[in-house]
């Protein structure tokens, strides 16, 4: 009894295949439902069951074919039908054409074709358990010693040296060996997803990776995070006292000031020519590196004397304007943030700023900073740029009633005497308390930096 291997329906709209790879051969035994063939389409990739258990007798198409809905792939037959078993008797036959050849490469002359002698019999079952008889001639010759002529002496032995353009190819036929092994469909979610193959666990045939080990890969869901892993899905710490600090002081800020923000850029050009120019003598001098925060406290300072009322505070029904400047800056610690103040840092030079800010931030990060150094600021800048932040609208720190922000320097394009040009740009942020300090004020006070920044001559210049 025959039974016929049929395309399948592949899905909607879906009116033929292509056939990816045979994966049993003609004449192969074959169990029930097993795989026996895989189809291909745009949609999904099928391998084909088998109907009954039996031998493959014959295939219709071959690798790479297209087939319609319906066609027949092929034919399986139960195993005493339609196919010839292999035999002692065929495997006999193979033997004798073995060793004809070998006797017409050794002599190279034709031999007598009849080399056996065989006892037969009627019965097909008798003939295949019957022992095999050599004949007088064929045994007098196997018993020879062989003896290889001359041809065969000298190319045997000379050494093997492979081909120039195949040692040159072998790693890309290598690779287009394995690209063979794999789908069309696979072949291309390889190339367009970059998919490092050695990573996946093929679950088609001999480990082949198949469409859905891929798709399967894509919706992978990640593993939970370590975190989540050693505490659970929550996890309950107490505040720290700076923390609870920091949370209060934020919360009266907002809901005591009226905060603003306004914006601005600075070409950063200038300042980085001077800190390449002048680095490794300022280095040399003061023993310290000549960083942006100096510029940025001086030009601050500037600005705070051309607008008071930034360097001011509310006090009840009095607004107390401060003629002295000691700046506070931002500093992240694995506690919190904590913004330290440089005290009369308008008596400061370049170096002492620098010296001074090194020396607080190294105390800030190991929990060394007296209560002194975080009181008594009038004005701060928090640098959120050395995170990585192009842009923030940083909060006052109470009862002080502005804030600078500093963000990261990148490469913009901007236009400069009627061209397109390159420069490293800087965002700035400036947030006060429009109580105290009308716009016209901020804006004013926020381009008066910007002038400085980009033009650090002003700075010495006192301008």
């Amino acid at each position: 009894m025959n039974e016929k291997i049929i395309v399948p329906v592949l899905g909607e709209s879906i009116t033929e295949a292509t056939i990816s790879k045979w994966l049993k051969n003609q004449g192969e035994a074959i169990k029930l439902d097993e795989s026996i063939v895989e189809l291909e389409t745009d949609k999904v990739n099928v391998e084909v069951p088998s109907p009954a258990e039996g031998i493959l007798s014959e295939i219709n198409f071959k690798n790479g074919d297209t087939v319609e809905v319906g066609a027949l792939l092929g034919t399986i037959s139960s195993e005493d039908e339609n196919v010839v078993p292999i035999t002692k008797s065929k495997k006999q036959e193979k033997k004798r054409e073995s060793i004809k050849e070998e006797k017409n490469i050794i002599s190279g002359s034709e031999k007598n074709l009849s080399i056996f002698d065989e006892k037969k019999s009627k019965n097909n079952n008798e003939e295949i358990e019957q022992p095999l008889v050599l004949n007088q001639q064929v045994k007098e010759e196997i018993e020879q010693p062989l003896v290889l002529n001359q041809q065969v002496k000298e190319e045997i032995a000379q050494p093997l040296v492979m081909n120039q353009d195949i040692s040159e190819n072998k790693e890309s036929s290598q690779d287009k060996n394995l690209s063979n092994e794999l789908s069309p469909a696979v072949r291309k979610i390889v190339r367009e997803k970059k998919i490092d193959l050695n990573n996946i666990q093929g679950t088609g045939k001999d480990g082949r990776v198949l469409k859905g080990d891929l798709i399967k890969l894509m919706n992978q869901s990640p593993q939970p995070s370590a975190r989540k892993i050693k505490y659970g899905s929550e996890e309950v710490i107490k505040m720290t006292r700076l923390r609870l600090t920091i949370a209060k002081r934020l919360k009266e800020a907002q809901e005591n000031a009226v905060i603003l923000t306004t914006f601005n850029e600075v070409d950063m050009s200038n300042i980085i020519q001077v800190r390449k120019d002048y680095q490794e003598d300022f280095q040399k001098n003061f023993s310290v590196k000549l960083g942006f925060m100096s510029f940025f406290v001086k030009a601050c300072i500037v600005g705070l004397k051309n607008f008071p009322a930034i360097n001011a505070e509310i006090n009840g029904d009095n607004i107390i304007y401060k003629n002295y400047y000691n700046i506070s800056f931002a500093v992240g610690t694995d506690r919190g943030l904590v913004v330290p103040v440089l005290r009369s840092a308008d008596e400061m030079s370049f170096a002492n700023i620098e010296k001074n800010i090194k020396t607080i931030s190294d105390n800030a990060r190991d929990g060394k900073l007296s209560i002194q150094t975080l009181q008594g600021g009038t004005f701060t800048i928090s640098n959120g740029g050395v995170y990585g932040s192009m842009l923030s609208t940083p909060i006052l720190n109470p009862p002080q009633s502005g804030v600078l922000g500093m963000h990261n320097i990148v490469e913009r394009p901007i236009a400069k005497d009627g061209e397109i040009v390159s420069r490293p740009i800087m965002y700035l942020a400036l947030s006060y308390d429009h109580r105290i300090v009308d716009g016209k004020d901020s804006v004013s006070f926020l381009k008066c930096i910007k002038e400085h920044l980009e033009e650090p001559r002003r700075l010495f210049l006192h301008l």
